[in-house]
C-alpha cells in the first residue's frame, strides 16, 4: 500500500511510469536506464544538469530500492483494478449488473429489478441504455456552451447593475450632502436619516442583485462541471463503465433534468435607486417638516381654460365647475349672451331647475382640465389644494389618485387600487420623475407618502391632470399652491 501511495515519486518523468531498470543520476534525479538513454537531450529533464555519456549511463548501478518499490506498486496497481471489477457486481446480491433502471437512474441486476425497491420502475439492457443516454448527452453537451455563454453574459450585466447602483448611490449621496450643508445643525439629523435611507436601499439592491449573480455563478460552475463531467463520460467507449461513471453522484437526475437551459430560468435584476423628492426637492420637504425658511421649489402651475364644462380663475391656479345654466345656453342657442339676455330665466332658481331637468349633468370625466406647463424630463413637483372637495382626480394623463365616497383609490389605465389613508389631507403632493416614470403622492399637510405609482406607459411631454365633479354652487376649487 505504502508503495501505492508514492506511486508518483516512482513514476519516470520522461515515460510517465512506473520506473523500469531505474538508475540514479549523479544529480539526484532517477530515471528508467532506456529512457535516459534514449534521451535526445543532454540535459537532465528536471534540473537541467548536463547528462553523462551513454557509456556512463550503462555504468550506473541499478537502483534496486528503487525498481522493488515500483514493482510492488504495480501489483497494488494490478490488485486495485482486480477490484473495481469486482465492483460491478450488485453489491446486495452479488449478480452483474446487467440492467440499467431509467427511474433511479442507476445499474441494477436481475433480481433488484424484481425487489421491491424498484418496484414499477422502467429498465433497459446496459447496451441499449448506454446508448440512449449517450444520445442525450450529445445532445446536451451541444447547447451547453451557448447556456454558459448566456449565463456568463447574464453575470457581467449584473456586475455592471451592480457598479451602476453603487456609483449612482455615491452621486446621490453627494448631491444630498451639498443640499443639507446650506441647513442648520437640526437638519444634520434629518441628513443623516435620508443617507441611512438611501443605504438600506443600497444594501438591499445590491443584496438582491449579488444573490442574482450568485445564483448565475452557480450555474455557471454546475455547467461547466457538467461540460468537464460530460467531455470525460463520453470517452468512455465500454457501457458498463459508461453508466457506471455517469451515474456517479448524478443524485437520480436524468440528462434531460441536467441539460436544462439554465439561462432560460435567470434575468439581470435592474433595481433603480428611488429616494422619491428627495433627490431633487430635498430642501422644499425640509421645509414643509420644520416651516423654517428655505428657499422652495415647487412648481407654478397654469391651468389651461379650453373645457368649457369647467372654469379657470383669472390667476389660472384654480378650478371650478361651470354654471350648468352655461352649458345649456350653449347648447342651445350656440353663444353665452343670448341665453342670459333672457329676462324670462335671469337668476330664477325655478327656471333654472327646469332646464337642468331638460339637459341632464355632463358626464364626470368631461370635469378635466391639465397645466399649461408640460413636463419632459427630471423631477417636478407641485401641490394642490383639495379643502373639503367630496370628489377629485389629480395626477397626469391615465395616471392619477382619486377621491370619492371618502376613499382614496390609485388609478392607472389596468388596475384601480384603493389606499387607506388615516388623515384626509386638505392638500396633496404630486411628485413626478420623468427619468424613472414613477409618480409619487403626498399628504402636503405633513408630508407623508400616500402611494407610489410606475407609470410604465408615460410618454413626453406630459401635463399635470385635474378631474373635479359637478357641483353647484361651487365655492370650493381646486387651486395649485405656488410658494
Amino acid at each position: 500500500m505504502a508503495a501505492a501511495v508514492y506511486a508518483q515519486d516512482l513514476t519516470c518523468s520522461i515515460c510517465l511510469t512506473l520506473f523500469s531498470d531505474p538508475l540514479t543520476l549523479l544529480c539526484g534525479h532517477s530515471f528508467c536506464r532506456k529512457c535516459i538513454t534514449d534521451c535526445p537531450i543532454t540535459q537532465c529533464p528536471q534540473c537541467r544538469t548536463s547528462l553523462p555519456s551513454p557509456e556512463e549511463v550503462k555504468c550506473l548501478p541499478t537502483s534496486h530500492i528503487l525498481k522493488s518499490l515500483a514493482e510492488k506498486a504495480k501489483e497494488e496497481t494490478k490488485q486495485s483494478h482486480d477490484r473495481a471489477e469486482a465492483q460491478w457486481l450488485c453489491p446486495d446480491h452479488d449478480e452483474k449488473l446487467k440492467l440499467f433502471c431509467v427511474t433511479d437512474q442507476q445499474l441494477t441486476c436481475i433480481i433488484c429489478r424484481d425487489g421491491e425497491k424498484h418496484d414499477g420502475h422502467k429498465f433497459k439492457p446496459v447496451k441499449e441504455a448506454a446508448a440512449s443516454l449517450r444520445k442525450e448527452l450529445e445532445t446536451g453537451m451541444e447547447t451547453l456552451p451557448a447556456d454558459i455563454l448566456a449565463i456568463e453574459s447574464l453575470a457581467n450585466k449584473q456586475r455592471e447593475e451592480i457598479t451602476k447602483t453603487k456609483e449612482r448611490s455615491r452621486q446621490l449621496m453627494s448631491q444630498m450632502h451639498k443640499q443639507f450643508e446650506e441647513m442648520h445643525q437640526f437638519l444634520r439629523k434629518r441628513e443623516d436619516e435620508i443617507k441611512n435611507e438611501l443605504k438600506n436601499q443600497e444594501e438591499d439592491a445590491v443584496e438582491e442583485m449579488t444573490k442574482r449573480l450568485i445564483s448565475m455563478e452557480a450555474a455557471l460552475t454546475e455547467n461547466r462541471e457538467l461540460e468537464v463531467k460530460g467531455a470525460a463520460v463520453l470517452k468512455i467507449t465500454d457501457p458498463e463503465r459508461f453508466l457506471k461513471k455517469w451515474t456517479e453522484g448524478n443524485c437520480m437526475k436524468t440528462p434531460e433534468h441536467l441539460f436544462r437551459s439554465r439561462a432560460n430560468d435567470l434575468d439581470v435584476i435592474n433595481t433603480s435607486l428611488f429616494l422619491g423628492p428627495y433627490e431633487s426637492h430635498l430642501q422644499f420637504f425640509m421645509w414643509k417638516e420644520m416651516l423654517q425658511v428655505i428657499q422652495p421649489r415647487a412648481e407654478l402651475l397654469s391651468l389651461r381654460n379650453d373645457n368649457v364644462n369647467v372654469s379657470v380663475s383669472d390667476d389660472r391656479r384654480s378650478l371650478y365647475c361651470a354654471p350648468k345654466c352655461s352649458q345649456n345656453q350653449q347648447n342651445m342657442f350656440g353663444q353665452t349672451g343670448l341665453f342670459f339676455s333672457s329676462p324670462a330665466f335671469g337668476s330664477s332658481t325655478s327656471h333654472y331647475d327646469q332646464y337642468t331637468n331638460i339637459f341632464p349633468a355632463v358626464p364626470d370625466n368631461t370635469y378635466n382640465a391639465f397645466s399649461t406647463d408640460e413636463f419632459t424630463s427630471g423631477q417636478c413637483y407641485w401641490e394642490v389644494e383639495v379643502g373639503h372637495r367630496d370628489y377629485w382626480k389629480l395626477g397626469i394623463k391615465d395616471y392619477f389618485l382619486q377621491y370619492e365616497n371618502y376613499k382614496h383609490a390609485a388609478c392607472n389605465p389596468k388596475t384601480i387600487t384603493e389606499l387607506t389613508v388615516t388623515d384626509t389631507p386638505r392638500k396633496i403632493g404630486i411628485y413626478l420623475d420623468c427619468s424613472s416614470k414613477k409618480l409619487s403622492f403626498y399628504n402636503a399637510d405633513n408630508m407623508t407618502r400616500i402611494h407610489t405609482m410606475s407609470c410604465s406607459s408615460m410618454s413626453v411631454p406630459v401635463s399635470a391632470y385635474f378631474n373635479i365633479r359637478y357641483k353647484e354652487p361651487d365655492h370650493n376649487p381646486l387651486t395649485v399652491c405656488w410658494y
